[in-house]
C-alpha cells in the first residue's frame, strides 16, 4: 500500500468509527428508523449527482433493481436499523467493537453459501473471534433478558447482515462500485419510508436540537456518502483485502469518541474481548503470519 492508501484507510476508519458516535448523539431525539431513513436518503441525494457528473447512471433493468433491493436490505436497512436500536441499549464504543466481528461472519457465510474453503488460519481466526465475543459479553454478566444483552445481539445481527451482503454483492460485481452504492441507498430510502412512517410517525416529531440534527447530517454525509467514496477509491487503488483492514481500526475511533466526548467507559473484560477479536481478524487476514514466516526464512 502506498502512503496515500494508508491515509485513506485511516480516514475511512475515522468516518465509519465516528458513525457510532453520531448515532449516540442523535438517538435521544430521533427514533432509530427515522434516523436510518435520514442517513440513507440524505446520502443518496449527495451521491446521485456525483455519479451523474462522472458519466455513470442508475440501473435500467428491473432485475438489477431487484438485486439492489435485496442488497439494500442486507447492507443498509437491516444492519443500520439494528445498530441504531442496539445503541439504545449499549454504548457507542461497545457497538463499534462488536461490529468488528463482520469479517468473522463473512468467512462463515462464504463457506456455507459459496463453498469457499475454510483454511486452518480462517477457522482459527473465527474461533478466536468467538472467544473474544464470549469474553467481552460473558464476563460482564449479561443475562438473557437484560437490555444490554439485547443491544449486543442487535449489533452482532448487523455484523451477520453485512456478512450476508458480501455474498449477495457477487450478483452486482460487474457494475461500477459507486453505482452499486448509490442504487442500494436509493432502494433503502424507498423501503424505509413506510417503515419509519408507521413506526415513528416522523412528521409529528419535534424538530431535533442542533447537536442531534448536526449528528444526523454528519452521519449521512460523512459516515455514509463520503465513506462510500473513500472505500471504493481505496478498494480500487489498494485492493479489497487491504480496504478491509479498516475493520481493525474502526473500534479505535468508536471507543475513543465514546470515551472522550460521551464519557463512556469500557470495562477491562470488554477491552480484553476486543483484543481477542482483533487477534482473530489478524489471523484471518494472514498477512502478519506470512510476513513473520518470511522474516524467519530470511534469518535462516
Amino acid at each position: 500500500m502506498r502512503p496515500l492508501d494508508w491515509l485513506l484507510l485511516l480516514l475511512l476508519s475515522v468516518l465509519w468509527g465516528a458513525a457510532f458516535f453520531f448515532i449516540a448523539v442523535a438517538l435521544p431525539e430521533v427514533p432509530p428508523f427515522s434516523l436510518v431513513l435520514a442517513r440513507v436518503a440524505i446520502a443518496a441525494l449527495v451521491l446521485v449527482p456525483i455519479i451523474l457528473l462522472v458519466g455513470l447512471g442508475l440501473p435500467r433493468t428491473l432485475r438489477a433493481w431487484r438485486d439492489y433491493a435485496v442488497l439494500a436490505i442486507l447492507n443498509n436497512l437491516l444492519p443500520f436499523s439494528l445498530i441504531a436500536y442496539g445503541q439504545t441499549r449499549i454504548g457507542s464504543g461497545l457497538a463499534s467493537v462488536l461490529i468488528a466481528t463482520t469479517p468473522l461472519f463473512t468467512v462463515l457465510a462464504l463457506r456455507l453459501l459459496a463453498g469457499e474453503p475454510l483454511t486452518r488460519a480462517k477457522l482459527g481466526g473465527v474461533l478466536l473471534g468467538i472467544a473474544g465475543v464470549a469474553v467481552l459479553t460473558g464476563a460482564g454478566g449479561l443475562g438473557a433478558g437484560s437490555p444490554a444483552a439485547a443491544g449486543v445481539l442487535c449489533v452482532l445481527g448487523a455484523a451477520l447482515c453485512y456478512a450476508l451482503s458480501a455474498f449477495w454483492m457477487r450478483r452486482v460485481r460487474e457494475m461500477p462500485p459507486l453505482v452499486s452504492a448509490v442504487s442500494q441507498l436509493v432502494c433503502s430510502s424507498i423501503l424505509l419510508l413506510p417503515i419509519a412512517a408507521l413506526a415513528d410517525r416522523f412528521w409529528e416529531l419535534p424538530p431535533p436540537g442542533f447537536p442531534a440534527a448536526a449528528s444526523m447530517l454528519a452521519l449521512a454525509v460523512l459516515s455514509t456518502a463520503l465513506a462510500y467514496l473513500v472505500f471504493f477509491r481505496l478498494g480500487a487503488t489498494a485492493g479489497p483485502a487491504n480496504a478491509m483492514l479498516v475493520t481493525l481500526l474502526i473500534p479505535v475511533t468508536g471507543t475513543g469518541l465514546g470515551a472522550l466526548v460521551l464519557g463512556e467507559h469500557l470495562a477491562a473484560h470488554q477491552i480484553a474481548g476486543a483484543l481477542v477479536i482483533a487477534s482473530g481478524l489478524v489471523v484471518i487476514d494472514g498477512r502478519l503470519a506470512g510476513w513473520l514466516s518470511g522474516r524467519r526464512l530470511q534469518a535462516a
